[in-house]
């Protein structure tokens, strides 16, 4: 975990005025932000700017250490009483959902040890609602591994298969490891609904008016970096742990959509449709009716 200590507005700006966020050094996210980061928002409020990965902002979202958070969809049965969820920054969309690598291609999971990057993520909830119907008798070992150390696990044989996400949809093949299967598909044919990946959340503690004024902040980030993405590449790959950019730029293309612009029906549908999947299955709390309002 690194604090990007430089990304606290505009000039002049007193550091105690910044609102402390924590969001990961991942091409969608830096990418979303690096407008407001960087104090190109008008009339936004400065960022104290923290990277981390997702299993650390749960972790931090469930202490209740930051302002403003990068998190996982799986992890807002917990920490929605002191958070609101964001209708915008997030990470929502088709065709981009978490994969299971093996190093044999149509490989047997029964009993097996699999890697996970984070047993409160959206990733490990979709896997579980997967494997409850496709792998009879039903895994074996849960480890949980950071993402970019999963797929080398897999390929030396530490583990079974590995829960992958990210970038690792476009670079698997480099390891040598075939694809089992794409939660994300598996969730699409039996929903019909986006996959609900990464969510942005704001302390409720800050007001209504406030958590409003930063969800259009969020989304004016989002929108400066479609209208002329070239001003956030510098921050993108520098980011991005010495990521190809044409890997960079599918990894945009495929995690900042219209639902990062705006949750909108389909997106508070996927939503409300895998948490209270989840909770059915033991998995996480039941989610209050109003629990999503903004």
């Amino acid at each position: 975990m690194t604090t990007d200590t430089a990304n606290t507005g505009p000039a002049g700006a007193p550091h105690d005025a910044a609102l402390r966020i924590a969001y990961s050094p991942c091409p969608n996210d830096t990418f979303v932000f690096h407008a407001w980061a960087h104090g190109l928002v008008p009339q936004a409020p400065p960022l104290d700017v923290t990277f981390a990965d997702i299993d650390i902002t749960n972790g931090m979202a469930e202490r209740g250490e930051f302002d403003v958070l990068k998190v996982s969809y799986a992890v807002l049965p917990w920490v929605l009483e002191e958070y609101a969820l964001l209708p915008c920054g997030g990470a929502l969309g088709r065709g981009c959902g978490p994969l299971v690598l093996t190093r044999e291609p149509g490989a047997d999971l029964a009993g097996k040890t699999v890697a996970v990057p984070s047993e409160r993520s959206t990733a490990y909830l979709l896997f579980r609602l997967w494997a409850a119907t496709e792998v009879p008798g039903g895994v074996g070992a849960i480890v949980v591994l950071p993402f970019h150390e999963i797929m080398p696990a897999v390929r030396d044989g530490r583990v079974d298969a590995g829960l992958v996400i990210h970038e690792a949809r476009f670079t698997y093949q480099n390891y040598g490891l075939h694809k089992l299967a794409d939660m994300g598909e598996h969730w699409e044919a039996t929903t019909g609904l986006p996959i609900p990946l990464g969510a942005i959340i704001a302390k409720r503690s800050l007001g209504k008016e406030r958590l409003h004024a930063l969800a259009e902040s969020a989304r004016t980030s989002v929108r400066m970096a479609w209208d002329d993405p070239e001003p956030s590449r510098e921050y993108v790959l520098e980011n991005s742990q010495e990521m190809d950019p044409a890997v960079a730029d599918q990894h945009i293309g495929l995690y900042v959509n219209e639902f990062t612009a705006d949750l909108g029906e389909d997106g508070y549908a996927a939503v409300r449709g895998l948490l209270t999947r989840a909770a059915a299955e033991g998995l996480v709390p039941p989610l209050a009716p109003d629990a999503l309002a903004f």
